[in-house]
């Protein structure tokens, strides 16, 4: 996500197959909360969100997040990527300035060296990229680094009241899912542990939690009150909450 007025990267994700709300949703997450890295100043919740017409962009539940932020969405042309100019510029610098220097980039094809880089290595690398290499340079439109022009004279971004609140609107929003006795299966990944024994069959509405740390917070409904406990996930796996176990 670029920043219209400065270019500067708001947030990134890097993910493997389709896009979906759920990734929108994460992406939104990083540009609009503040960074851990103090390099990386871009945030807040923007005026405008503008974007094409993909189904992740489309989707009811980015609607409601609009609505509760107060932001704007303009969908661009249909058929017309120089609508989006300025993210397609930077797609363009990162397939020309970064990739060739990756393990595994393609050429003709075909890998121009042995791939060897997970996920979570891709993304570090263009984190990198973006903090020391595209942010540190003097754009040739605005005549500033992209994080000087984002400050301006003072800018004061609009921010939400907290990270939680943030989460409860993009991330954790609830779905229902029936328990298999492999786990529960959302958005291309399998969620599986012990504790999920006892749901084995029945309906449950769950939603994404913590989507920064390793663990997946699950809530059994015990005597009318919640009980919680907190449970390890692979690594390449995202958090779910089990919320409630339907009738």
């Amino acid at each position: 996500m670029v920043d219209d007025h400065s270019r500067a990267v708001a947030g990134a994700l890097v993910f493997l197959g389709a896009p979906s709300t759920l990734h929108t949703s994460l992406a939104l997450r990083q540009a609009i909360w503040r960074k851990a890295d103090p390099s990386w100043p871009v945030c807040g919740i923007p005026d405008v969100l503008y974007v094409d017409h993909g189904s992740d962009f489309t989707s009811h539940h980015l609607d409601q997040v609009a609505a509760s932020l107060r932001f704007r969405i303009i969908y661009s042309a249909v058929a017309r990527p120089q609508g989006r100019g300025k993210i397609e510029r930077l797609f363009g610098t990162l397939n020309s300035e970064l990739l060739p220097e990756l393990p595994g980039h393609l050429r003709h094809g075909k890998p121009a060296t042995v791939p060897r880089l997970s996920l979570a290595e891709l993304d570090r690398a263009i984190t990198t990229y973006i903090t020391g290499t595209y942010h540190v340079r003097v754009h040739g439109e605005t005549h500033e680094t992209p994080p000087d022009a984002w400050r301006g004279a003072g800018f004061l971004p609009r921010l939400p009241a907290s990270l939680e609140d943030l989460d409860l609107l993009l991330v954790m929003h609830a779905k229902a899912r029936v328990v298999r006795r492999d786990g529960i299966r959302f958005q291309g990944l399998r969620y599986s542990h012990a504790t999920l024994a006892a749901y084995v069959g029945d309906t449950v509405t769950f939603a994404l939690s913590q989507p920064e740390q390793e663990t997946l917070q699950a809530f059994r409904a015990v005597r009318g009150c919640l009980e919680t406990s907190v449970l390890p996930t692979s690594p390449r796996e995202s958090r779910l909450s089990l919320a409630s176990r339907h009738p």
